[in-house]
């Protein structure tokens, strides 16, 4: 997460080939369009779309919120896949109503809140968002010191793969993600190369095989995510970070900050969506709750309907306070 101040940078085919089939980003009443089930008194009152970044705790927040939007609510939700900076895009074309859950971007919220006046912040998603840097857990007893950066070099040839040739392997997700790694690598003068796994599935797999079969890997994680429960993780210590350390991208030398996750909406949804915006603006959880529906989703063969559905029924208190009065 997925995360910092640039984030996941890969456009993809299917970018805005959803544009196709979208109509903007109104809420109104949909021509043709089938009433959702669920709720029998409800009328199909719209159409949301809630944009899917590349990671299953995103994933997890936007099922969540489509359900009730569809069984509480009345509404269509479309949930198009797209990464994250081109959602933001999407708020300026109509392809986008909602980002679920924003891990931080100055940059964007600047260019599309306050340039182009296209989106809106709607509050936290009250999950804590944080990136780092990991090892398995077994590599800490086994190698004095190897969470402090300043020793990664000595150790950093127990990283090497065909991938990286001479210098220790930092294993990366999608290409979109939030990255400093370049210049921390760079700037804190450390023999390591970052090498592309290409998703979140790939981060995953990678720790789980290396528990397992106590195999080193330093790799680019974040929380919240189900696998700290289910896998011992040591988080490798970089440079506190500071206010403004990241400010300029060439000379980052600091670790990534706590960031409280946000949602982002279109303006034009924030105007006419109604009590589906309200329903975005009043979502809140927590990282365990999250976690608890990613997991099901990822590990329990349910999909992002079902466990949705699972946590709402097992959670009433929560929801109901998010449904508009």
């Amino acid at each position: 997460m997925k995360i910092g101040s640039r984030v996941r940078l890969l456009a993809g085919v299917l970018a805005l080939g959803l544009a196709a089939g979208c109509s903007g980003a109104k809420v109104e009443e949909p021509a043709g369009s089938a009433a959702p089930q669920g709720n029998p008194s409800a009328s199909a009152a719209g159409t949301v779309k809630i944009a899917i970044n590349p990671w299953v705790g995103y994933e997890a927040s936007a099922n969540v919120v489509a359900y009730l939007l569809k069984n509480e609510l009345g509404y269509t939700v479309e949930l198009p896949e797209i990464k994250e900076q081109l959602a933001w895009e999407g708020f300026e074309t109509g392809d986008v109503d909602v980002i679920i859950e924003n891990w931080d971007h100055p940059d964007l919220k600047k260019k599309f809140i306050e340039e182009k006046k296209v989106a809106l912040e709607a509050g936290s998603t009250g999950n804590k968002g944080v990136i780092g840097w990991y090892i398995p857990k077994w590599m800490v007893e086994k190698y004095p010191g190897i969470t402090d950066y300043r020793n990664l070099n000595k150790y950093a040839h127990l990283f090497k793969t065909s991938e990286s040739g001479d210098k220790g392997q930092l294993l990366f997700g999608d290409p979109s993600y939030v990255s400093n790694e370049d210049a921390l690598i760079k700037n804190l003068k450390l023999d390591l190369k970052v090498v592309v796994g290409g998703s979140e599935a790939a981060l995953i797999k990678g720790a789980q095989q290396a528990q397992a079969q106590r195999k080193p890997l330093l790799f680019y994680f974040w929380d919240p995510h189900w696998l700290f429960s289910e896998t011992d993780l040591a988080r490798v210590s970089l440079p506190p970070y500071t206010e403004g350390c990241q400010d300029d991208p060439k000379k980052v030398a600091c670790d990534y900050p706590e960031m409280d996750l946000d949602k982002i909406v279109s303006k034009r949804f924030a105007d006419t969506g109604g009590k589906a915006y309200e329903l975005v603006k009043n979502f809140t959880w927590t990282n365990e709750d999250q976690n608890a529906v990613a997991d099901d989703m990822t590990n329990n063969g349910m999909t992002g309907e079902e466990a949705a559905e699972k946590w709402i029924e097992a959670n009433s208190a929560k929801w109901q306070a998010w449904i508009p009065k």
